[in-house]
């Protein structure tokens, strides 16, 4: 097998041995090179041996000598060299089959692919590789790996997988454990399937994997109204969210006094439900798992109040509009006043937005469309300037989920909408008006 290379880098090793775009790379030392893994992991040595075939379809060899992590300069079409590995379950949660028809065809892609992991932090099931994959993940030593584990229970696997391979897939989460590599696994919890009795086993196989477990994340179920057709989930409640709560956190707790690490996380979203304080910043040590929603808020109100104490004073007249899911607006309007106190000149009007794109029963922040932005916001004084958090918004573009661009949102509603900035210090520049 060959890959087809796309560039060459100017004066890099590559260029200067020859190879050209369009030309096709065969193997490195030996080894056959399938996809980016392969390249990555055999680029690293410092004497290559390199087997390639000209766009003519002359076969060559060059030989390199360069420093360990040095590179080659070659670049493909894609960053996995190949195509995209979609998922083959039909998770009973999944959200993806909970999306309204007709919006735009990336929104629809189930992506189940181990390169993704290592490379980007995705999440896999294990149930679309086979051992030969598995065995190459610990030949190259790729660590960690991001695993959707859900249950430990091979039988309830498959059902809520709905894929009869599902529960076998967790032999390979077991030999990676055997094998070192470090674990980073996610939970999606539904009331009546997973929970109670089931996660007190899942969290006791969890366990029994060792020092190789590094976190475990637990997730909420999310539940929209598009669901005709699809399993009858129920969705969490005070009771059962706090039933939840109790479980992961003696689990965490057991982990901590005998591992010295925390390990297991409720999410942000279960201490909502549950109408519950969230834990200090320090519960959440190094927060490893904060893109799971594991100790976000507490990280945001940290870093903003550190962000409100470096700012200097300075006489702030100015009103701006933020929109923000239900479920956090309380704990958001505690880390505004951080703001509001310090600069007694400035006006921030954070307003809840009920998601009725998605039924009303998803409250999160970066689930919001635009449509129910401005039927929300066309009641309000907006002020100056609407600032939108940048998880509603696609990450290299202006574009909600339901495809209104931020500059049609601003024009719909006649003040000018911004992106904020990802971080603290950048998301108050925002609010202040000083940012460049």
């Amino acid at each position: 097998m060959a890959v087809e290379i796309f560039g060459v880098d100017k004066n890099s090793l590559a260029e200067r041995a020859g190879i050209k775009p369009h030309d096709k790379l065969i193997s490195i030392n030996g080894h056959d090179i399938t996809d980016i893994l392969d390249f990555r992991f055999y680029e690293t040595n410092t004497h290559l041996h390199v087997v390639y075939e000209t766009a003519e379809g002359e076969r060559r060899e060059e030989k390199f000598v360069k420093p360990q992590y040095g590179a080659l300069g070659l670049a493909f079409e894609t960053y996995l060299m190949d195509r995209q590995r979609s998922c083959r379950n039909k998770c009973v949660f999944c959200f993806i089959d909970q999306l309204p028809p007709g919006m735009r065809e990336t929104l629809y892609f189930k992506d189940d692919d181990d390169r993704l992991s290592f490379l980007f932090g995705n999440y896999i099931t294990l149930t679309n590789i086979d051992e030969r994959e598995i065995d190459r993940i610990i030949e190259m030593r790729i660590s960690p790996i991001n695993i959707s584990v859900h249950t430990m229970n091979p039988t309830l696997r498959c059902k809520m997988m709905h894929n009869r391979f599902a529960g076998d897939a967790l032999r390979f989460v077991r030999k990676l454990a055997e094998h070192n590599i470090k674990l980073n696994c996610q939970i999606v919890l539904c009331p009546g399937l997973n929970d109670g009795e089931e996660l007190e086993f899942t969290l006791s196989e969890m366990y029994a994997l060792g020092e190789s477990l590094q976190s475990v994340a637990c997730v909420p179920v999310g539940v929209t109204r598009y669901r005709e057709g699809l399993y009858p989930l129920e969705t969490f409640n005070k009771d059962t969210a706090r039933a939840a709560i109790e479980i992961l956190e003696r689990w965490g707790d057991k982990f901590k006094v005998e591992r010295g690490s925390r390990t297991v996380f409720p999410s942000d979203e279960f201490y909502l439900i549950a109408k519950r304080e969230l834990p200090p910043y320090e519960f959440y040590e190094d927060f490893p798992q904060i893109e799971n929603g594991v100790g976000m808020l507490r990280d945001l109100e940290e870093e903003f109040s550190w962000a409100v104490e470096d700012e200097p004073e300075r006489d702030i007249k100015r009103r701006v509009t933020i929109p923000t899911g239900e479920g956090v607006y309380a704990f958001m309007e505690h880390v505004m006043d951080f703001a509001r106190e310090k600069f007694p000149g400035l006006e921030i009007n954070l307003v809840p937005v009920h998601n009725d794109f998605f039924g009303g029963t998803v409250n999160v922040t970066g689930l919001l469309t635009g449509r129910d932005l401005v039927n929300r916001l066309s009641r309000e004084n907006l002020g100056d300037a609407i600032l939108l958090a940048p998880s509603m918004l696609m990450a290299d573009e202006d574009i909600f989920l339901d495809d209104m661009t931020v500059q049609q949102l601003s024009e719909k509603l006649g003040v000018p909408a911004y992106r904020m900035h990802k971080d603290a210090a950048g998301e108050l520049k925002d609010i202040l008006g000083t940012a460049e």
